[in-house]
């Protein structure tokens, strides 16, 4: 396996930390000895570029303090002090202090890397209500004319005209602005994303009081959001004076509307919080944001080049990189119960409202629908009596129709014809046996030949029986296939492919049984979720082989196209991120480690990708259905691929890896 196919570079990961240090109030060496020693700490984790916190080396609650000489020019000796230690640690770092240029003093940001001062960024948005008082003090970034300050003998560039763009990473460059500009009503953070800036950065003094946090967490998780981008705030700590107020060290770090780290408040030691960006994931949603294709040229700013140099983003446990994000094997399924049964409400009526327009625009009174006792067919079941009931239709406009061949057991048959009764539809019961062996003599198949012959012309006749069923009604087919089965092709072209309307073109599999597990806890009682809870537990399969002498199943799903866990983790990465397959299985293996060993994930992201490429001609003729999520494969929508493409560079790239 190679290791260059793993540097942080390669999967597009670049370790950051945001910090709120122990401080004393204008104790100027004190600050710059806690700043070091925090950057230090900060390199032994790899990272690569640390914030601290608005005026960090003065400290923010000066006051008049900022009147006096004396510390403005310790601040300054002390921000030449600290450069160094960047090349050093390999590590580039956002400092915030006082600076006075042309006779006005300036609320600043310096950005320190390799072993200098790359450039100066002021305050533009100077709060003066409340107990804040910047005015007092500072001039806005509007009054300054100087494009550079003198420091130890070197021009460095000033202004808030800055990007710092590192010549050995592309996908980081850097905008910063500082506390208040993120609260204004046009932050300076857009026009540095829309100018190319992928982390933006915040030095803050930010107060406590009652809710604050929560509000500044949706805020810096809102524009990183906007954005489409990293965005690491670094706030003050209680160190701070507390005449009037208390600051209580809140620094977060967040990405594309995520958070993925942040400090624990009122702590008077260093509080640091770390995580790995990836950039890839930002570079991928910006390269499809029209926005950024038409604005980002068009900005005029002045671009500062820097060296990263360390291979941040990683540490090493048991020669495995692991990756400091949160990552999720169930990336379709939230973990947290409030959130997940919000999704589930969500989703259900996304699916019975995009039916109920379809049975609007017919005029429809009749539906068709074919129901296994799995999984699919239950989820479309109950969305098409939710669709019904909104448009108060009487559910005996649905038919549903249980059609036993040769692999079904008495269980999903029982449950099948159970909540047909118990949800009050039109039941019935079409056995498939004989006309499939009809069939089978028609074209001259051996019966004793259990091909794909064999298990497709079950799945047609079933469907062939649902589409004359609706002709006889006047009616429509509700197609069962969800995502996951579209990814991976796992349906017969034709057969249980096809439809009129398809509820769950958008649930991925191994969120379909949490959307009916829902259903049975909020929506259904007694009976029916008794029958819904034995459904969820039954194993996945199409019951296309016969029944063992037992009667018991012999075909699992699972057994032949791989775990669905890690199926629908590939999809997310590979269509929601456009992820290569290096770094889905570096994800996977952190995601399930100790569930599959590296040859069983590399076994089965070989046939996800070979599926995906194969079977992209049955996506290509599938029927209308809704988006529900993130990912979807529609082709007339979010997945637009050739039939014929080639995936021979995705899996030459798992052959790498094996």
């Amino acid at each position: 396996m190679s290791v260059d196919l793993f540097t942080p570079a390669s999967l597009g990961l670049l370790r950051v930390a945001v910090v709120s240090p122990e401080l004393r109030v204008a104790d100027v060496r004190f600050n710059l000895a806690r700043t070091a020693d925090a950057l230090r700490a900060a390199a032994n984790e790899g990272v690569a570029l640390a914030v601290f916190p608005e005026m960090g080396l003065t400290s923010y609650s000066c006051g008049d303090l900022f009147h006096q000489q004396l510390l403005i020019d310790e601040s300054l000796e002390a921000l030449s002090e600290l450069a160094p230690h960047t090349a050093v640690l390999g590590i580039a770092a956002l400092i915030g202090l006082p600076v006075r240029v042309d006779g006005r003093l300036f609320n600043c940001a310096a950005l320190l890397a390799n072993g200098r001062v790359l450039g100066i960024v002021p305050k533009t948005y100077l709060p003066n209500y409340s107990e804040f008082y910047d005015e007092r003090w500072y001039a806005s970034s509007r009054f300054a004319t100087a494009q550079s300050v003198m420091i130890d003998g070197v021009d460095v560039p000033f202004g808030v005209d800055l990007l710092f763009r590192a010549a050995d990473r592309p996908d980081a460059v850097i905008g910063v602005e500082i506390c208040e500009d993120l609260w204004a009503v046009n932050p300076p953070s857009g026009r540095l994303a829309v100018a190319g800036a992928t982390i933006l950065l915040n030095p803050s003094a930010s107060t406590e009081v009652l809710g604050k946090s929560d509000y500044r967490r949706e805020l810096v998780g809102n524009q990183s959001a906007r954005c489409l981008a990293a965005y690491l705030y670094a706030g003050a700590g209680p160190g701070e004076s507390t005449m009037d107020v208390v600051y209580g060290g809140h620094s977060i770090i967040a990405e594309n509307g995520s958070i993925l780290a942040e400090t624990e408040r009122f702590k008077f030691a260093t509080q640091m919080a770390v995580a790995d960006l990836d950039l890839q994931r930002l570079a991928h949603d910006r390269a499809q944001n029209h926005t950024y294709a038409v604005e980002g040229a068009a900005q005029g700013l002045r671009s500062v080049p820097f060296v990263v140099g360390r291979q941040a983003g990683a540490s090493l446990n048991a020669g495995r990189m692991i990756a400091r994000r949160p990552l999720s094997p169930t990336p379709f399924v939230p973990s947290n119960p409030a959130a997940r049964a919000k999704n589930c409400n969500e989703i259900f009526n996304i699916q019975a409202t995009g039916l109920a327009r379809r049975l609007r625009h017919t005029g429809s009174k009749r539906v068709v629908i074919g129901v296994s006792g799995g999984l699919d067919s239950t989820l479309a079941l109950l969305v098409i009596c939710r669709a019904f009931d909104m448009l108060e239709l009487n559910r005996s406009g649905i038919v549903a129709i249980t059609m036993p061949g040769f692999g079904t057991t008495s269980r999903t048959y029982e449950n099948a014809l159970g909540l047909m009764r118990q949800l009050g539809v039109t039941p019935r019961e079409i056995s498939i046996k004989a006309a499939v062996q009809q069939h089978f003599k028609d074209i001259g198949h051996d019966e004793a030949l259990h091909n794909i012959t064999y298990e497709n012309a079950q799945a047609r006749e079933r469907t062939q029986i649902l589409m004359d069923v609706a002709n006889q009604g006047g009616g429509f087919v509700v197609g069962t296939g969800d995502l996951s089965e579209a990814a991976l092709g796992w349906m017969t072209f034709n057969g249980d492919h096809m439809s009129m309307y398809h509820v769950n073109a958008g649930v991925p599999k191994t969120l379909v049984k949490y959307v009916i597990a829902w259903c049975a806890e909020s929506e259904f009682t007694g009976d029916t979720a008794d029958t819904l809870a034995d459904i969820i537990a039954t194993p996945i399969t199409p019951e296309l082989l016969p029944t063992g002498a037992d009667g018991q199943l012999v075909q699992q799903t699972e057994d032949s196209v791989g775990p669905y866990a890690l199926h629908d983790f590939f999809l997310f990465h590979v269509v929601r991120y456009g992820a290569p397959p290096r770094k889905v299985f570096f994800l996977a293996r952190q995601a399930f480690d100790g569930a599959f060993d590296d040859a069983v994930i590399l076994k089965w992201l070989r046939v996800f990708y070979a599926r995906l490429f194969a079977q992209q001609f049955k996506r290509s003729s599938m029927p209308d259905g809704p988006k529900v999520g993130s990912v979807a494969l529609s082709p007339r929508g979010d997945w637009r691929m050739p039939s014929d493409a080639s995936a021979a560079l995705w899996l030459a790239e798992i052959d790498q890896l094996a």
